[in-house]
C-alpha cells in the first residue's frame, strides 16, 4: 500500500506545494509545530531515510537546504530547524521547521491551521523561489 507522501506525489491527495523536482518534493505539513513547517520528501518511496542511497540523500539534502533558505525569507524566524524521526509515515522525510525559540520543534504540539492559511503560507513561501 502506497504511503500518504507516495499518494500526494501521484496527485491523489493534495497538498500546499512549496517546490519540486523530478526527484524531489516539498509542500506544507497539515498539523504543523510552526507555521511554515515543511515536509521535504523524495519522490521514490523508501521508507527510512539512511537507506536512500548516497546519491538521492545527498540530492534531498541538498533540495532541502534550498527549501529551507526559501522558509528563512518568507517566515519570520530565528532560523530553520531540521528533524528526521520518520516514525509516523513510512516514507523518508525531513521536517523544515521555522524556529523563534525551542518549543517550536515540539511535535507534541501541533497547530491546526485552516486551509486557507495554509495556502497563503505555500504562496507565501513559494513568492521568494
Amino acid at each position: 500500500m502506497p504511503s500518504i507522501f507516495t499518494r500526494i506525489v501521484a496527485g491523489e491527495i493534495p497538498a500546499h506545494k512549496i517546490a519540486e523536482t523530478d526527484d524531489y518534493l516539498a509542500f506544507l505539513d497539515v498539523m504543523p509545530t510552526a507555521m511554515g513547517h515543511t515536509l521535504v520528501i523524495p519522490k521514490k518511496e523508501i521508507d527510512y531515510l539512511f537507506a536512500l542511497d548516497d546519491e538521492l540523500y545527498m540530492g534531498l539534502m541538498a533540495f532541502a537546504k534550498k527549501i529551507a533558505t526559501v522558509i528563512e525569507k518568507a517566515i519570520p524566524c530565528k532560523r530553520i530547524g531540521v528533524a528526521v524521526i520518520g516514525l509516523e509515515v513510512p516514507h523518508a522525510h525531513v521536517h523544515l521547521i521555522p524556529l523563534n525559540s525551542m518549543g517550536d520543534m515540539n511535535f507534541s504540539h501541533k497547530l491546526k491551521p485552516t486551509q486557507e492559511e495554509l495556502a497563503a503560507t505555500a504562496e507565501k513561501i513559494r513568492s521568494f523561489l
